[in-house]
């Protein structure tokens, strides 16, 4: 197969390495430790394909995706490393290195039963593909081992569903097929199918199935796969939509703070994830009623109707239900309109220009609003971005799902390691409870997602 590697290689010296911040080499040693993993049932001389998957920064662009809307984004240094093995019987073995545990099921477009949590996600995107492209013919041994903080808000669970793909799509040789470069002719569309997978809908003609049990959309597969290394990237969703690039002054680097309260979209997490989501529906829901409109989210109307900025809130003002009580629906059109229209391209532009102070004003109004409106920030997460903009940071903020979860703060490059350091014994010391799951890392706007190939 090309671009195969023989597991043996993998697990050994000749492991590829990859250069990351500060000369450190990130990845080799999750390569070697993935490869490991299948060494007791597979061969040495076994092909297996090398897929790498980053986590991400949300720059700005909170709960903006999945109606329609924009963000700016980075893929981290820091992810997962899947090591694949094709196999003939159509089933897929999936090995999680850290915890030690494995499961195995059909390659098959009928649900597998699986454990709420990660596994849930390995088996919708293997169920997906088995639906959407029935004749593939090849399942794989596919084990994995990370350096990406789980359920931290980083899109750990998004990356699961972005590997699994490549992983499949690589030993089955599926970009290669005329019926998939039909439907996915690109890699913006493939982040849309890909966000199309895990939340359950149906992309173009390929239709839905069970997804992972949220309501999200493409943003976090979009920064996966489309992100530009030293680059901040601009995107509107609903379809997927490049707009534009942003470099990173080189003397700024990315300290990110996990919370140590997991963004786990499970239970109660999940709902108010998707309460936010479900909003957000429900407004555009009752503009088409109000309207006639034939819109489906609020960044379609938006950006068809100038006067719709002013007529929401009337329109708002006497709807609205138990489940969705009017005030919190114009709270919801407010918060998305302010973020979506005015945060985040205002935001690129000081980025771009250079105007770093403008850009962090712009930054801390994004935290405001999430704080004030969207209502998605734990006291844990409000805490940090206020106390990294004390430290000296020139921006931060929480992002992700919220709940819980992350906040980024950018920092000198210089200063970044001291800086990191009297971050944490802050947190710490405020939120002694965290000690032994809060995180504390740097990083740069890393790779996207890819399959690595031996060289010629």
């Amino acid at each position: 197969m090309s671009g195969s590697w023989r597991l043996g290689d993998l697990a050994g010296p000749k492991s590829p390495t990859h250069t990351g911040l500060n000369g450190a080499d990130p990845r080799s040693h999750l390569i070697a430790r993935a490869a490991a993993a299948l060494q007791s049932s597979q061969a040495a001389d076994s092909e297996a394909r090398l897929i790498w998957v980053p986590g991400r920064i949300e720059v700005a662009g909170k709960h903006t995706d999945y109606a329609g809307g924009r963000s700016l984004v980075a893929p981290t240094n820091q992810g997962i490393v899947m090591v694949a093995v094709p196999r003939v019987d159509r089933r897929i073995l999936v090995v999680d290195v850290a915890e030690g545990w494995s499961f195995e099921f059909p390659l098959q477009a009928q649900p597998v039963t699986v454990h709420e949590g990660w596994h849930n996600y390995f088996a919708t995107a293997a169920c997906r593909l088995a639906k959407n492209f029935p004749d593939l013919s090849l399942g794989a041994s596919i084990s994995f081992a990370s350096n990406l903080p789980i359920a931290a808000g980083l899109s750990s669970s998004s990356a699961l569903i972005v590997g699994t793909f490549l992983a499949l799509a690589s030993v089955n040789c599926l970009t290669e097929r005329p019926d998939y470069r039909s439907a996915i002719p690109d890699l913006e569309t493939l982040a849309g199918y890909l966000g199309a997978m895990e939340n359950g809908y149906s992309f173009g003609v390929l239709e839905g199935t069970r997804g992972v049990g949220t309501f999200g959309g493409s943003e976090d597969h979009t920064a996966i796969l489309c992100g530009q290394p030293g680059k901040v990237v601009q995107y509107s969703y609903s379809p997927v939509r490049f707009e534009r690039s942003i470099p990173l002054p080189r003397d700024l680097v990315f300290t990110i703070a996990t919370s140590g309260i997991q963004a786990e979209k499970t239970g109660s997490a999940k709902a108010d994830y998707n309460r936010l989501s479900l909003q957000s529906l429900e407004v555009a829901r009752l503009w088409r009623q109000g309207t006639g409109s034939d819109l489906s989210d609020m960044g379609s109307i938006l950006a068809a109707d100038r006067d719709a900025v002013r007529r929401f809130p009337e329109l708002l003002e006497h709807a609205g239900s138990v489940a969705f009580p009017s005030g919190q629906l114009r709270q919801r059109f407010e918060h998305f309109e302010q973020e979506n229209q005015v945060i985040v391209p205002n935001a690129g532009t000081a980025l771009a220009e250079g105007d770093i102070e403008q850009f962090g004003e712009w930054i801390d109004r994004s935290m405001h609003l999430a704080e004030s409106l969207l209502g998605n920030q734990v006291p844990e997460t409000s805490f940090l971005a206020a106390k990294a903009r004390q430290l000296g940071a020139v921006a931060a903020s929480a992002f992700g799902a919220g709940f819980g979860g992350a906040v980024w703060a950018l920092v000198t490059r210089d200063e970044a390691e001291k800086f990191k350091l009297h971050f944490k014994e802050s947190y710490l010391e405020a939120f002694p409870q965290h000690r032994e799951s809060a995180t504390f890392f740097l990083t740069d706007a890393g790779p996207p997602a890819m399959e690595i190939a031996p060289e010629p």
